[in-house]
């Protein structure tokens, strides 16, 4: 893949996002993609980048929190960049675990209530 470019719509194909998202993905400065006229190419850095925000918005980050994350590892490389993820995976891991609580409270809610009224139709 190291010399691996992929145009706009494949890059919208690959991440199976919207052409919108990939343009403010751009805008907000997550994406540098080469521009050759009006057309734009996305190296293997680029779909390495898509691949960390993609996985960080499935856990739950903020695209600031995304930004800033992948603005270290410009700024001062992989192990700072590392030692950063493992703080704010941390962190979003009480997040999700309290949110999975709270979903299998209310699941186990939804449950009880059905029972009782599937009990009382028989």
């Amino acid at each position: 893949m190291p010399d691996q470019h992929l145009s706009f719509k494949e890059m919208c194909a690959k991440f199976d996002v919207t052409p919108r998202t990939l343009r403010y993905y751009e805008y907000i400065e997550l994406l540098q993609p080469e521009k050759e006229g009006r057309s734009r190419f996305y190296t293997a850095r680029e779909v390495a980048r898509m691949t960390l925000i993609m996985r960080g918005r499935r856990w739950g980050f903020s695209l600031e929190e995304i930004r800033q994350w992948l603005e270290l590892y410009d700024q001062e490389g992989t192990s700072a960049q590392m030692r950063s993820m493992v703080e704010k995976a941390d962190a979003q891991l009480v997040i999700l675990k309290e949110q999975q609580q709270q979903l299998q409270q209310t699941i186990d809610e939804l449950q009880s209530m059905r029972d009782e009224v599937a009990s009382g139709l028989d």
